[in-house]
């Protein structure tokens, strides 16, 4: 209760969402009945009995959506004891923690105390003291004459504060109680049970919204760790599949067929571009990879196989999924191997790889300048024996895609896939 309450006789009838300036349109016509807990409060009167629980129930509903949005534990205690302390007309109020391993309950957040006092103070947690008795019998506790209290003994602190008043209500979560809410006052007056009611709200929104901090660092904790287990399985199979490249790679310089040591390598430098793919995807942590760093990484791969080539690439700003990055991935690095094959031979030339984003399409290119494509070259024919066309068909297919190719000043190949946007 306020110090000085005035009571009002007058009943307050429903309150509606709104402005204090908005009226009720009804059958009969319009109602002047007030849309607002301000409206309300300024019809019966601030100073009202009326009208100070509605300015705690204003209260408690403002700190409710405050505690739903606050992500930060000790600015929510803060909040807590200021908008208390405001409801309850006075200018001190505390949260009290319970420390199991001292046994005692500490000033964590306070208004109205002396500097020093928040996070170094703090009382017994037996039942001899007001806040003690609340949270060992976990129910609300008022001291209205504190210097004549029977009941408890009243903490040095307190006194030196000039605290004639107190009411204590448990703050307790599904672990069980955390603590105590304590609003004091150096004057007169009398705490009642209304103010209970008012106080044990502010209590039990507290401990549910300390609760889903709690929780969702937990989560947060775990998406983390998860993280880094998913980076770390996909680091391990980029640094097998190098490995294994470079097995592949080993044979393929110790094998005397010709034929034999090209599938080799052919194959080491396929298992590369997988490797690099899966380098990309824990590096990007998101489960999709952007293509201007996954090309720039296998041309990077790709030059370092075959120095004899000049590499050029260029990518729009385009994110794909990680599936199909690894066949991207397959696609550059067979076709940028066949034109070091086909086009150059062992003296080498340049080549040009480029991804551009046609709406919601993505068109993959590489081109030489070397001889061209013979005449009767139909990269389409399911017909052809070779193993490159076959592999670059497949994957063009495994992308939902279609592969095109064109001899102008070259040999020029282009694969379009349809993208999946990402969502802003």
């Amino acid at each position: 209760m306020t110090d000085d309450p005035t009571p009002h006789a007058t009943t307050q009838t429903a309150l509606l969402a709104g402005s204090s300036d908005d009226v009720v349109e009804t059958a009969e016509g319009t109602s002047n009945e007030p849309t607002s807990f301000t409206a309300a409060i300024e019809q019966v009167g601030a100073g009202s009995l009326l009208g100070y629980r509605l300015q705690q129930q204003a209260i408690l509903s403002d700190f409710g959506l405050f505690a739903l949005q606050c992500r930060d534990n000790d600015a929510l205690l803060a909040k807590a004891t200021e908008m208390a302390a405001d409801g309850m007309r006075t200018g001190l109020c505390k949260v009290l923690e319970y420390r199991p391993d001292q046994g005692d309950l500490l000033f964590r957040a306070g208004v109205g105390w002396r500097a020093g006092v928040i996070g170094t103070a703090t009382l017994r947690a037996d039942d001899k003291s007001p806040a003690g008795f609340a949270f060992r019998n976990g129910t609300p506790v008022i001291s209205n004459h504190l210097e004549g209290e029977d009941r408890f003994r009243t903490p040095q602190i307190m006194v030196e504060h000039g605290v004639r008043r107190a009411i204590n209500v448990l703050i307790s979560t599904t672990a069980g109680a955390w603590g105590v809410l304590e609003v004091d006052s150096p004057s007169a007056g009398q705490f009642e049970a209304a103010d209970i009611a008012f106080l044990q709200g502010f209590a039990n929104l507290l401990g549910v919204a300390m609760e889903r901090q709690e929780n969702e660092r937990r989560l947060a904790e775990a998406l983390d760790y998860q993280k880094v287990l998913v980076q770390e399985a996909s680091h391990r199979v980029k640094n097998s599949l190098t490995m294994l490249s470079s097995i592949l790679h080993l044979q393929s310089r110790g094998n005397p067929l010709p034929e034999v040591s090209s599938a080799l390598n052919e194959a080491s430098g396929h298992v590369i571009a997988i490797a690099r793919t899966h380098d990309q995807l824990w590096r990007q942590g998101s489960g999709r990879v952007e293509m201007p760093a996954l090309l720039d990484d296998l041309c990077a791969s790709l030059s370092g196989q075959l120095p004899a080539l000049t590499l050029g690439c260029t990518s729009d700003a385009i994110s794909i999924d990680a599936d199909q990055a690894v066949a991207v991935g397959l696609l550059i690095t067979e076709l940028v191997t066949n034109a070091a094959k086909h086009a150059y031979g062992e003296e080498g030339g340049r080549v040009s790889v480029s991804a551009t984003l046609d709406g919601e399409s993505v068109c993959l290119t590489v081109r030489d300048y070397g001889a061209g494509l013979p005449a009767t070259f139909d990269v389409r024919a399911g017909s052809s024996t070779s193993l490159g066309l076959q592999l670059i068909r497949t994957l063009a297919r495994s992308l939902d895609g279609s592969v095109d190719a064109t001899s102008d000043g070259g040999a020029h190949f282009s694969v379009a896939f349809p993208v999946e946007m990402r969502k802003a």
